[in-house]
């Protein structure tokens, strides 16, 4: 028997492969946890290591990770703050305890037999995030995790002492602890899930969206005008756009742009509301500020801004002047960027249906958008460019020439 053979007799598959198994899920990535075994052990078997902070490594042919089962202690604040124990005399349990959710602490033997010392099966059938120990508590990214996980598992709930122990850890300030790019990544994770509305919904309910999000966590119970919103509080409608992007499976670019376009709302003087004359131009600058502080990366953040500043306008764009309508597609560099409008229009769809009563609206605007966009875009610039004599007679022609090809589309219309 070969000593990979021997090696795969000490594993067990954990996480996540077994819980989406067990979910009904596809197992997409395989983690397997080796117990009672070395580092030296698994380099002579031919596993390759690639762990900088604890020992990993990959299997020789499958390319799978093998970790070698351990205990972690904390040391510091924050997600990073622990010391790692991994040695030939740490149990399968031992290791398992450490893991957040009692539903990824099951783990499968090579003869198929599941290990389940906390219940996670029983938590499976319930429909439970229940977290695995008080040791929870140490990792504020567990938190994100959780919420992340209702917005994929949609009939589950969080069990009621682990958002009391959620509560209590936004209370003691570990989720300031949190680096920028971590909380991004857990975010955009959630984002793409079936209906993020339900992380956002948890994050508020712990306390955690006012510490990571305190722009966004400011929409909630301000109002905006019942017959444009029937569902009034900026913060529903919000999650309403949100969702909506999901279930049409839109990017992860415009499902940011859909969570951030009204931030201005949130700060709204008073005296205006219900009403919120301005709210593009005050979400701008909120936007800018969370795009630095998470290090959003760039299509997500540019998409966002137009979104944020201009779908207001967008709305108007029906009673525009053909001069206007082209000044608009200059402004959203729709010319140059006609895939980034369209993600544009898709994000103002999702708004404008997002809307209680309005979810299967028409979005008529968004086919004269792009129907103004293909008149303007059908000019050759390069061949009215050789008629002229000097740049600024070219910019004049050739905004000229647009005009004139989008007046015929319109009139055609």
């Amino acid at each position: 028997m070969s000593a990979v053979s021997d090696i795969a007799k000490q594993a067990y598959l954990v996480g996540g492969a077994v819980r989406d198994a067990l979910l009904g899920f596809v197992v997409k990535d395989k983690d397997y946890v080796v117990v009672g075994s070395t580092p030296e052990a698994m380099v002579a078997a031919g596993f390759r290591p690639v762990g900088k902070d604890f020992p990993v490594f990959l299997h020789p042919q499958t390319h799978d990770e093998y970790a070698l089962a351990r205990t972690e202690r904390k040391t510091a604040k924050g997600y990073k703050g622990f010391s790692v124990y991994a040695s030939i005399d740490v149990t399968l349990e031992q290791d398992l305890a450490r893991r957040d959710l009692t539903i990824n602490a099951i783990a499968k033997g090579h003869d198929g037999k599941l290990v389940d010392p906390f219940n996670g099966l029983a938590d499976i059938n319930a429909k439970t995030l229940r977290h695995v120990s008080d040791a929870f508590a140490e990792d504020p990214v567990r938190i994100l995790r959780a919420a992340r996980f209702l917005a994929r598992l949609t009939d589950f709930n969080i069990a009621p002492e682990t958002m009391i122990l959620m509560r209590q850890m936004v209370d003691e300030g570990e989720v300031d602890a949190l680096v920028a790019e971590r909380v991004w990544q857990e975010l955009a994770k959630g984002l793409m899930e079936e209906k993020p509305s339900r992380m956002f919904e948890v994050l508020r309910a712990c306390g955690a969206l006012q510490r990571l999000l305190p722009e966004l966590d400011k929409l909630w119970g301000v109002p905006q005008p019942a017959q444009h919103h029937p569902e009034v509080d900026t913060g529903v409608h919000v999650m309403m756009v949100v969702d909506y992007a999901a279930q049409q499976n839109f990017s992860l670019a415009i499902r940011f742009a859909a969570l951030m376009h009204d931030l201005g709302k949130g700060i709204t003087p008073q005296e205006m509301l219900p009403r919120h004359i301005g709210h593009e131009a005050r979400g701008v600058d909120l936007l800018k500020e969370i795009c630095t502080r998470l290090r959003v990366p760039n299509d997500c953040k540019a998409l966002a801004v137009l979104v944020t500043k201009f779908h207001g306008k967008l709305h108007a764009a029906a009673q525009m002047r053909t001069s206007t309508l082209l000044e608009f597609l200059i402004q959203l560099d729709a010319i140059r960027q006609p895939e980034r409008f369209k993600d544009f229009l898709k994000a103002c769809e999702a708004d404008s249906r997002g809307r209680t009563g309005f979810e299967r609206c028409p979005t008529p605007i968004a086919d004269l958008m792009l129907k103004v966009l293909a008149a303007a875009s059908s000019v050759d610039a390069g061949a009215v460019a050789k008629t002229q004599s000097n740049v600024e007679a070219i910019k004049l022609a050739v905004h000229e020439a647009r005009l004139s090809a989008i007046k015929k589309a319109l009139n055609t219309q």
